[in-house]
């Protein structure tokens, strides 16, 4: 249910945005009857807001002409979800908007009463988002740097990049199109000259990258979240399902967003099919469950992890080499 004062802040808005408003309309934009806009006219008049009405079938409820709402009028539920995303912006883009971050919550410090800075302060205590990385930004702030001065200024880079086919680094010439935070990793999409295409690549796999003094124009009506959903859907990847032992079936059932399909059997197993990046993804997955975790397909899977399984037998079999 929306508070009473977020509608006197819609109210003002209504008001200072046309003149002249009817109650009947004004009270269908609030979602309240007429009677409760009255009322909500006489909290006003008690705040010191002006508000006046003119009478014939022109006529309607208006603003004092000249006044305007001040610039930062928050409710509480607003300005608790501007400091949790000032934050997230600063554990997300570490040093690159750190002060920028910082200074924000300086100014909602000294602007925002007292109501709606408990409410942030009880936020920012309770409602905690971190470890967004999975590794530490710091090696990728030079780089995420000049990408995003480049994205800025639509200036084509050329890098050195490592792909995971491909270990030693190629040179790329690529117009980037947005930075992307996807899966604790960042990225850049961008044309890639070499692919003559449309590509994304992370930025922890670029070994040197160059602004050159080459522009480029982003094609109309390209959307890069768009284009990371068709990506997904487009990738080539292995199906597997695998077979929960009955003692670890509260694992699968604890984790069922990991997993595209859940089955639960007679048995008290658990049956779960996904669809995973290549085969060497899918094995580190089914070993990282123990014995009690069986892959059922497809079988050059299951092949891979026996051959996995065996090499680690032998290597521990063998003691530790000093």
């Amino acid at each position: 249910m929306t508070p009473p004062a977020a509608r006197l802040i819609t109210l003002i808005l209504l008001l200072q945005r046309r003149p002249n408003q009817k109650a009947a309309d004004l009270a269908g934009s609030l979602g309240v009857s007429v009677r409760t806009l009255h009322r909500y006219f006489a909290m006003l008049d008690e705040m010191g807001i002006p508000v006046y009405t003119e009478r014939g079938p022109n006529g309607g409820f208006s603003l004092v002409r000249g006044y305007k709402m001040p610039p930062l009028v928050l409710t509480p539920e607003e300005a608790t979800a501007v400091y949790l995303g000032t934050g997230l912006v600063e554990e997300m883009w570490g040093s690159l908007y750190r002060e920028a971050a910082q200074g924000a919550l300086a100014k909602l410090d000294n602007l925002l009463p007292e109501e709606q800075l408990q409410e942030a302060a009880w936020a920012r205590r309770s409602l905690v988002a971190t470890g967004l990385h999975r590794a530490n930004l710091d090696s990728v702030t030079p780089v995420l740097e000049k990408l995003r001065r480049a994205v800025r200024e639509y200036r084509r880079v050329s890098m050195l990049y490592r792909s995971a086919s491909h270990p030693d680094p190629l040179p790329r010439d690529l117009d980037p199109y947005a930075l992307v935070f996807r899966w604790g990793w960042w990225y850049v999409v961008g044309f890639c000259h070499r692919r003559n295409g449309v590509r994304l690549f992370r930025l922890d796999r670029i070994d040197k990258l160059v602004l050159t003094g080459q522009v480029f124009p982003v094609p109309s009506g390209f959307d890069a979240r768009t284009y990371l959903a068709e990506d997904f859907q487009e990738q080539p990847g292995v199906w597997v399902r695998m077979r929960f032992d009955p003692r670890m079936a509260h694992v699968a059932l604890a984790n069922r967003s990991t997993w595209e399909t859940v089955q639960e059997l007679p048995d008290g197993a658990v049956e779960v099919a996904f669809n995973t990046p290549d085969l060497v993804w899918a094995a580190g997955s089914a070993l990282a469950y123990g014995p009690l975790v069986t892959v059922l397909e497809p079988e050059e899977l299951r092949e891979m992890v026996r051959e996995w399984a065996s090499a680690t037998v032998e290597l521990y079999m063998g003691g530790i080499r000093k």
